[in-house]
């Protein structure tokens, strides 16, 4: 497996269990947010998407190396329109 493969695994992996925090606990910081994960450890959270692709490319600036959810308590993790990649 490529690292590239890997590190998506590991930023999914992640943003799922960001996700069943906030579903656990509406309070969460991330709940209602867009959270973007970098290389798999690196968790930023924005009220939009420009702000959360601004606050990415500073921790990392190729954006394969990069995911992002928005974290809704209320919605099942993985539907389509809950899952961008940043290019």
């Amino acid at each position: 497996m490529s690292d590239y493969n890997t590190v998506q695994d590991r930023n999914e992996e992640l943003a799922r269990k960001i996700h069943e925090e906030a579903r656990r606990n509406p309070q969460s910081p991330y709940a209602l947010k867009y959270v973007g994960i970098a290389n798999g450890r690196d968790v930023v959270a924005a009220d939009d998407l420009d702000e959360l692709d601004r606050l990415l490319q500073e921790i990392e600036p190729d954006g394969r190396m990069c995911f992002c959810a928005w974290i809704d308590p209320n919605t099942h993790f993985g539907a389509e329109n809950e899952i961008w990649g940043l290019n």
